[in-house]
């Protein structure tokens, strides 16, 4: 019998290929990655590497995921973080919680020891700002994530880490503070619309060639108003958009 995932996920005429190929061949393989949305029988031997394993529990144990299991959204933003290093420029995430995405990434690159960069971590630090939610989005459910205010919790957990600046405020109104040039990395996962391009709009121009984008909610079903709206910004910029299985987007500037 062909496996539940199959079944769910595949076409009936290759249910009915992957029937026949068991009838006749070994074992359909079993799932090496099953979490956060995606299934997968790939190779995911990340998972098992030390450097990836020790920076990815500094993130989960600030409980900034919700008890969800988010392992290749966070090699997404390794990836990411770690080709920044090549070019120059500042990290900035925008959308922080309690800091897992952005504390298991310096971690995983070491981003105390690099004393000509900063970590900008962009957030107002008490859930989303009611006005700045769309009214299709209120009725996705958006205001229902249960964000808490954390801003103390924050400062003390990146306090001795002298390279991240904490910017607290809604953006767009605190972006300016965000005094840098040149950027190299940048995560948005704001979890509404209007802020989120109001972010990549400021910093765009700011971005160095090469620099990737992370959006952590592009392609998820409950951000359908995000991404029709960063499916525009793209179009006005004449770049395209990568969606990715972990539900994230990924946008490289030129």
């Amino acid at each position: 019998m062909v496996g539940k995932i199959a079944k769910k996920i595949l076409p009936a005429h290759m249910v009915a290929a992957l029937r026949a190929l068991k009838s006749n061949g070994p074992d359909l393989p079993t799932n090496t990655y099953d979490q956060d949305g995606l299934a997968t029988v790939h190779n995911c031997d990340f998972m098992s590497d030390e450097a990836f394993i020790r920076a990815y529990e500094e993130g989960e144990r600030l409980n900034s995921w919700f008890g969800t299991q988010v392992h290749w959204r966070v090699h997404t933003l390794f990836w990411a973080a770690t080709r920044a290093l090549q070019l120059e420029g500042d990290f900035v995430e925008c959308g922080v919680h309690k800091g897992g995405f952005s504390r298991a990434i310096i971690e995983y690159v070491d981003f105390s020891k690099l004393t000509d960069r900063k970590f900008f971590l962009v957030d107002n630090f008490e859930g989303l700002a009611e006005d700045l939610v769309s009214e299709e989005e209120k009725r996705k459910g958006i205001l229902e994530y249960p964000y808490t205010s954390n801003y103390e919790s924050v400062a003390e957990t990146f306090s001795d880490f002298r390279n991240v600046v904490i910017v607290k405020g809604n953006i767009p109104e605190v972006l300016n503070q965000v005094k840098t040039d040149a950027v190299s990395f940048l995560s948005i996962d704001l979890n509404c619309a209007a802020p989120e391009i109001a972010a990549v709009e400021y910093f765009w121009d700011r971005l160095v060639s090469g620099a990737a984008i992370v959006l952590d909610d592009y392609g998820w079903a409950k951000h359908i108003v995000q991404k029709h709206a960063f499916d525009d910004f793209a179009r006005q910029k004449n770049v395209p958009i990568l969606s990715l299985p972990t539900g994230q987007g990924l946008i490289i500037k030129p």
